[in-house]
Order: structure tokens, then C-alpha cells, then sequence
């Protein structure tokens, strides 16, 4: 029996004046990244942008796993240091982030 993934969301926010440059990275992210992703049990990760801010949910087996995963990872240390150039707030992969934390889901009203 398997069990469904975390949703998991997140928010971040650009530099003043980096939203071109975010969007023009992330129109494909680097395929090894990519499969390090699916190799930890990534299903899916969305982000919409709203000016400077970003909001990201991701479907993931595991989100505690994956982070400890991606944070020594090859494909991901030179994807965060381009990220920590256009974020106001660098993700250094430490700590226990558990996301945004959920108010309200209607399917449980």
C-alpha cells in the first residue's frame, strides 16, 4: 500500500528588479537537477509568481528526505547559488523546514 505524497508550500521572495531573470532560469531547470529531484521522490513542483513573490507547492514522498538529499547534492549546489542571487533570503538547506503551514482545505469542511 503506498501512501500519497506531502503538499507541501512554500514562499519566497525576489530581489527588486530579478523577475525577468527568475523566469527566464526557470523556464527549464537543469535536467541533472531535474532527476535528482525525481530520483528523491518529487511528483510534482509548481510556482507562480506574483511580482517579487513566489509561491511553490510540492508533491513529494518525503519533503524532510528530499531536502536533506538535495542539500549537499551536486546538481543542486551551483542551482542554489544562482538562486541566492535573485532571492532576497538564500535557502542554505539547514533547519527543519516544514513548509507554509496549512489554515483551511474545503475538502475537510
Amino acid at each position: 500500500m503506498s501512501t500519497a505524497p506531502e503538499r507541501i508550500a512554500l514562499h519566497t521572495r525576489l530581489k527588486a528588479g530579478r523577475e525577468s531573470d527568475y523566469d527566464r532560469i526557470h523556464a527549464r531547470i537543469p535536467a541533472e537537477l531535474a532527476a535528482a529531484m525525481r530520483a528523491i521522490g518529487v511528483h510534482s513542483w509548481r510556482i507562480w509568481r506574483s511580482g517579487r513573490e513566489l509561491f511553490h507547492v510540492v508533491e513529494v514522498d518525503d519533503y524532510a528526505r528530499m531536502r536533506k538529499f538535495l542539500a549537499d547534492h551536486p546538481a543542486n549546489i551551483p542551482w542554489q547559488a544562482e538562486m541566492a542571487e535573485l532571492l532576497e533570503v538564500e535557502d542554505d538547506y539547514s533547519g527543519e523546514d516544514r513548509g507554509i503551514p496549512m489554515v483551511w482545505e474545503l475538502a475537510r469542511q
